[in-house]
């Protein structure tokens, strides 16, 4: 490693957590080199809600999630779906993912700490980027189509108030006052006044790679195969083109795709691909003010930029099998249904991969085998939610700081200890 390469960091992915981490390094005075072969955000970063909320503090597994896995295996089109071919290979994560229920308030607690300032994270960065049109805080708000998926969600608003965000419970009536293009037959709703959205996610990703690249970041075009290593700490990555580069730290945050590559440095972490669906309807005949997300039927809507994006969904089918698109048709099914008249015409799919760790905490901190490495990885479908306050952490942690909150419960090698 040469002098010059001591202050170079690669960060290895591309999407909004790796874009955020080149971010916040260079304002540590590190040079940063993105490593991706695809152009920033254009993969799984590019296709989410558009939700930055640092009150979703709720962990997928929750008390009773096992009751529910057997039907996850028949419907292959409800909310969350298992491909039966790939049950076998999702099997060890499953397992984890239901023992992980039992300490969803500690996994509460950590998720609180670490998204309570997502806002004040991402204006950091977007004033700089141009940006700031972009974000909208305008709130959320949860629908329900009963009195009792109201009732079963409790928790989460629960949650969320006893980590200080505010909650406001909505009637039907008053649900329609905000939103006024949702049909009759919502009867509650959990309104949450401080949240934020996106109205371009892909945007956003493209004017802050923008803004790290005109402060003097490289983009290596390539895919990360492998390591070499030595007392020190990782020398250089290795890509699939047979090419070796030297860095004085690495950052991996490939999303999905992360496991590969702690694996190759002997820290292997169970993740999984949390596959979501959206389309986007480009001229719905109306316009949403806030993210609404539908309780019972577990997917999304926010008005964007290039229209109204339906979103969400999960299906486990890992990295390599083809799209469901029977799975995104079904969202426009849910549109005809949901909203007092609307447009489908033109709609346009897309499907993205999302990391999923089993306790729903993110890999955020560093690598317990190597000194110049940190992770952040595994935010499931908080990755916009979580992108910059991540990137600071990591940013910090390269820098030489202790962090400000407790990130031992990210840690990359919690599941091996």
């Amino acid at each position: 490693m040469t002098d010059q390469s001591k202050g170079h960091v690669a960060v290895i992915g591309a999407g909004i957590v790796g874009i955020c981490s080149a971010a916040y390094l260079q304002r540590e005075g590190f040079r940063v080199t993105l490593v991706d072969a695809e152009e920033p955000g254009t993969m799984t970063s590019f296709g989410n809600a558009g939700a930055i909320s640092g009150h979703s503090v709720t962990p997928m597994a929750l008390p009773g999630i096992w009751k529910r896995v057997p039907g996850w295996l028949f419907d292959p089109l409800g909310p969350l779906a298992v491909r039966i071919g790939y049950a076998p290979k999702a099997a060890p994560w499953l397992m984890k993912f239901m023992a992980a229920a039992k300490d969803y308030e500690a996994q509460a607690a950590a998720l609180a700490a670490l998204y309570r300032p997502v806002r004040e994270a991402y204006l950091t960065l977007t004033g700089d980027a141009g940006a700031d049109h972009l974000l909208k805080q305008t709130g959320s708000v949860s629908v329900y189509e009963t009195e009792a998926g109201f009732s079963g969600d409790a928790i989460v608003r629960e949650l969320a108030r006893r980590h200080g965000h505010r909650v406001e419970e909505l009637t039907g009536d008053e649900l329609r006052q905000l939103e006024p293009a949702l049909g009759p037959q919502f009867v509650r709703a959990g309104y949450y006044p401080d949240g934020t959205h996106c109205r371009n996610p892909g945007e956003l990703c493209r004017l802050l790679a923008d803004m790290v690249l005109a402060a003097g970041g490289a983009h290596l075009r390539a895919n990360v195969v492998g390591f070499e290593t030595g007392a020190d700490g990782v020398r250089a990555l290795r890509t699939a083109d047979g090419q070796s580069h030297a860095f004085g730290h690495y950052v991996i945050a490939a999303g999905a795709w992360s496991h590969r590559l702690s694996a190759e440095l002997g820290e292997p972490f169970p993740l999984e691909s949390e596959r979501g669906y959206h389309m986007v309807l480009p001229h719905p005949g109306f316009e949403t003010s806030r993210p609404i997300s539908f309780g019972e039927r577990k997917f999304m809507c926010t008005t964007m930029e290039m229209g109204l994006r339906l979103a969400g969904t999960v299906e486990f089918a890992g990295l390599e099998a083809a799209p469901n698109w029977e799975r995104a048709n079904k969202l426009l099914r849910h549109a005809g249904e949901i909203f007092r008249s609307v447009d489908i015409s033109e709609a346009k799919p897309w499907m993205g991969n999302r990391p999923a760790t089993p306790d729903s905490l993110p890999v955020v901190g560093r690598s317990k085998k190597h000194r110049n490495v940190a992770y952040g990885f595994g935010h499931g479908h908080l990755g916009l939610t979580g992108g910059a306050i991540t990137g600071r952490h990591i940013a910090s942690l390269i820098a030489g700081r202790a962090p400000d909150i407790d990130l031992s419960p990210f840690a990359i090698d919690r599941y091996a200890r």
